[in-house]
Formats: C-alpha cells, structure tokens, sequence
C-alpha cells in the first residue's frame, strides 16, 4: 500500500493531522506498443476528447455532454460523442467557444463543508471553483465529486485523460475516509462491511476499514477505491448508522499535508508523475 498505509492511518484520530506524501515511485516510464491502427487513431480528436481537452471535464462526462444536447459544433448541437473534429471546427458549450489547452494545470483542495463539487450552481451555492478562481486562470474542474457536506481532499485539473483514468475502478485509486458515526459502530458491522455488502446498485467493495486507534468506536477509517455516488455514506446508512462527519483524507498519494481547510495549492512535478505512474498515464 506504499508508504502511506490504511494502518498508519488509524494511528490517528485527528481528521485534520496529515501524514507524508507517498513517495513517487522511481521506476521508467512503460509504454505499450502500438499498431498502426492504433496510432493513427491517437491523432484524431474525437469530440468527447477535444472537450476535455478543453479543461470542461473528463472524457466519460463529456460523452454525456455530447448525448444531452448541450455542445454545438459549428453552429448546429452535435449528440455524437465520436465525432471527428476538424481544424476549421468552431465548438460551442455554454454559449461559449471552447479550445483545447496547451497547458495542463493540477490542483490539489482541501474542500471545507457547505460547498459544491461542480463547475457552476444554479441556485447560486458556493462552489469549489469559487474557492480556487483567485488562484488560476486556466479552465479546471473537479476530479470526481465530494458531496455538499463531505471534506477533504479533491483533485482539480484539465487534463481530461488522466480523471477519466482517476475515475476508473480498474486503476483502484486508493481513497482513504475518516467517518464519525451517531453510535458506536459494532465489531460484526465491520465485518460485514469488510466482506461486502449488497446495496442496490450492487455489492460495495471495500478495500480496508477498521476503529481508529485510540478514539471512540464511533469514528471509523475505510478505504476504498470504487468511486459510486456517496458510497461511503450509503455503506453506513444501510446498517442504521448516521454519518456525522466524512472527511477524505488520502487520494492516490495525496494527503493534506500542509493543506488547511478551504485551501488549494498546485501539485509539484513529483506529484504529477506519481499520479500518472498509478494510472499508466503516459507523460506530455
């Protein structure tokens, strides 16, 4: 589990005490071969693709951006996400020409309570990127999603192949939850959560989870990788439990570290390639 490990986490039960950054693994670079088919698909551009490209979200969102009627291409909406786009191409989203980003930008936030992991809200709640818009120009959005009262620890970015690559359950990104229950959470509801349970989009795999060392047993760590909609809360929920607080305290090598609450910085060159290497992303 590399140097950050689920049981060093359990040593503490400070949600807000942070342990070192994992090591970027030093090993070279692997990249598979490709045939020629292969290749000369790498050089189109898809329109699912150039969107994220453009810094407005990952691929697999895009898609659905594409399907929902909301990209225009040259002036008419396009609904096919494979669509090959060409140079003289003029691409509209929200009323405004979007274009592929030369630079890609990574931020790391430390997401406080009562904000919304989204681009933008219609009902005018404070968002993520209302606390990170001082910080950079660029377009950026969220990796993933913490729910409205969850904490912790949320990776920005634009580059849209690796959080497609984040998101994906075959590359187990390993994510570690701090949990606070209304009630002591009992050692056979462990274990059941441990094995697996059965919820209604089917069986939550759980990596780890275990009492926090030292705190009451009403505060639990739980590591997982699948990235399903508030699946940590829907765990707890399904054996009685409230959750009182959810922080995220690890993502894929991250840790708060030096990081306080409602705070975002840039991830340094060493982060980048640790990230990549975790998910096979090849280097730009």
């Amino acid at each position: 589990m590399g140097k950050q490990s689920f049981s060093d986490f359990l040593k503490s039960n400070n949600p807000n005490k942070d342990s070192k950054t994992e090591e970027t693994p030093k090993t070279k670079e692997w990249k598979p071969s490709k045939n020629k088919a292969e290749a000369a698909e790498d050089k189109i551009i898809r329109l699912n693709k150039f969107i994220a490209h453009a810094g407005i979200c990952s691929r697999r969102n895009a898609a659905e951006l594409v399907k929902n009627g909301e990209i225009k291409v040259n002036g008419e909406v396009q609904t096919d996400p494979s669509y090959v786009v060409q140079d003289s191409d003029v691409i509209v989203y929200n009323k405004k020409e979007i274009k592929i980003q030369e630079k890609t930008y990574y931020y790391l936030m430390n997401k406080p309570k009562n904000v919304i992991t989204t681009t933008s809200d219609e009902r005018g709640r404070v968002t993520v990127m209302d606390l990170i818009k001082d910080n950079i120009d660029a377009r950026i959005f969220p990796v993933g999603r913490l729910d409205r009262n969850t904490t912790g620890l949320l990776l920005l970015t634009n580059d849209g192949d690796l959080a497609t690559r984040l998101s994906h359950p075959a590359h187990k990104v390993k994510k570690i939850y701090h949990v606070v229950l209304d009630k002591p959470v009992s050692a056979a509801d462990i274990e059941k959560i441990a094995q697996g349970l059965e919820l209604e989009d089917g069986v939550a795999e759980v990596d780890a989870v275990d009492y926090i060392i030292d705190a009451p047993k009403t505060e639990v760590g739980i590591e997982i990788h699948i990235g399903k909609n508030r699946i940590v809360r829907r765990i707890f929920e399904h054996l009685g439990y409230e959750v009182k607080k959810l922080d995220r305290t690890y993502y894929g090598g991250l840790t708060k570290k030096d990081l306080p609450r409602g705070f975002s910085r840039p991830l340094t060159e060493q982060e980048i390639i640790m990230l990549k290497h975790f998910v096979g992303h090849p280097k730009k």
